[in-house]
């Protein structure tokens, strides 16, 4: 049987071992925020942290997990608060959407080890997530925003349709 916390969480798990991590959390747990993206573990739409360590769920057997912490996307912010959310959407981060999960956990590990880090180390940080859409400048930008400060969380459409 192998144990392991998920997002503070004691789980377990009497399957095949050689699942990949991705497929424990996104089928048995229902925790969909992590992506399958290539498979190969080259697109980064599957990350997650293993230990504070960005790491590629598609890669991972569920064995190698045995007695770590795993911390999804659901498990950055109970709230959806975390700096680098609010950031990403301060400047408009997705577009598509589909890779951003694995681009903020990317982030995350990122802050977690260089608090302030430069354009250089942003781009060598982010370079194994891949994003179709293209928004690498509004990423940069959202990883500069959370590392410089907390921003306001947006407004939610409040000047839509108008009147006072």
């Amino acid at each position: 049987m192998i144990q392991l916390k998920v997002n503070g969480a004691a789980r377990q798990f009497d399957g095949d071992p050689e699942m990949p991590l991705l497929w424990f959390l996104r089928d048995e747990l229902q925790l969909t925020g992590t992506k399958f993206g290539c498979g190969e573990g080259l697109c980064g739409a599957c990350t997650v942290h293993v230990n504070g360590a960005a790491v590629r769920s598609c890669q991972m057997p569920l064995q190698a997990a045995a007695g770590k912490n795993i911390t999804t996307i659901e498990g950055l912010s109970a709230t959806a608060t975390h700096p680098l959310q609010t950031a990403w959407q301060a400047v408009n981060a997705p577009q598509c959407g589909y890779c951003q999960t694995g681009q903020i956990m990317q982030a995350a590990a990122l802050l977690k080890q260089k608090p302030k880090p430069t354009d250089a180390d942003i781009d060598a940080a982010m370079k194994g997530n891949i994003c179709r859409c293209g928004t690498y400048q509004r990423i940069r930008e959202a990883i500069k925003l959370a590392a410089n400060g907390v921003p306001k969380a947006p407004a939610k459409a409040a000047a839509k349709g108008g009147g006072e």
